[in-house]
């Protein structure tokens, strides 16, 4: 899963879910505009940073990590500086650095030692998150929890939301399943979506109505019992290619706007690993000349 990719999704989505990491309330998060900054004399590209409207707030650098990496802090503080030399903002500035779990954190060197003990670095170890908190916080829970435990925290989760967010994070919850089960067979998929909620989601209907029809059509061709394994199978493949292609549509419109029907039409021709690269580099994508360039390296 690429977790750099979803967590843009996260911030960019829940507004004060950054803030809740912290241990401040999500009303904190008012004033801010979240972005991915590119620094161009390096190509250094944070995961995210919550740029403030007044300067009374401070900037947030945001750094997700889920790999143990000896350079990590290095490279983050460096990232984190240049930035500043580069666009001198007029606010104070506080970074967080996200860690799957404690044990890939590398140790801080000494020279930056003073940054941490100012409290302008917070490290956040996902996997010590305490259990029934907040919506937001069960989210990112979600991620980082084992795979046998996914389906119980997704169902309550979705036993939890009010009309109010029902929507957005029921659409979330599948794309994390999405994301963290990306060669579900049928099987694992109807597990997958044992919640009423998430059945009835446009993407799950799309995809099991997909693979239903292609099966059933494919088994009258062949007449055999051969012919409907045969399209059961097909069906199955086509009705996860649809899934995804409605993922990489929703990233693309959260990036771009509304995805206009020559790009749609172009993403129906992507096989399903193609939509899973898709949706890995979307977040690199600065305009929409970059998708296009994409897709025409995919034909």
């Amino acid at each position: 899963m690429r977790t750099d990719t979803i967590f843009f999704q996260l911030f960019q989505t829940f507004d004060g879910l950054l803030f809740e990491l912290v241990g401040l309330p999500p009303e904190a998060s008012e004033g801010y505009r979240f972005t991915s900054v590119e620094i161009k004399e390096k190509a250094f590209r944070f995961d995210g940073i919550f740029i403030p409207e007044s300067v009374d707030k401070n900037i947030w650098f945001v750094e997700v990590q889920f790999q143990k990496r000896t350079e990590f802090y290095w490279e983050f503080i460096g990232e984190i500086f240049l930035y500043l030399s580069q666009y001198k903002p007029d606010h104070d500035w506080q970074a967080v650095a996200i860690f799957a779990k404690r044990s890939i954190e590398p140790e801080i060197p000494k020279q930056f030692r003073a940054l941490f003990a100012s409290g302008h670095i917070v490290r956040i170890y996902l996997d010590e998150l305490p259990e029934n908190q907040s919506l937001n916080l069960e989210l990112v829970r979600l991620i980082v929890v084992p795979k046998k435990e996914t389906v119980a925290l997704a169902q309550q989760l979705a036993s939890r939301l009010g009309q109010g967010d029902r929507e957005r994070m029921i659409e979330f919850i599948e794309t994390v399943l999405l994301y963290k089960f990306p060669q579900m067979s049928r099987e694992e998929v109807e597990a997958m979506f044992t919640l009423s909620d998430l059945k009835k989601t446009r993407v799950y209907q799309e995809a099991k109505l997909e693979g239903k029809l292609e099966g059933k059509l494919e088994g009258k061709l062949e007449g055999k019992l051969e012919g409907e394994k045969i399209g059961t199978q097909r069906g199955q493949v086509l009705g996860r290619q649809q899934a995804l292609k409605q993922v990489a549509v929703r990233l693309l419109s959260r990036k771009f706007g509304k995805v206009t029907l020559k790009v749609s039409k172009r993403l129906e021709k992507l096989s399903a690993e193609q939509l899973e690269e898709l949706a890995e580099a979307v977040l690199d994508f600065e305009k929409v000349a970059d998708l296009e360039a994409w897709l025409k390296r995919k034909k």
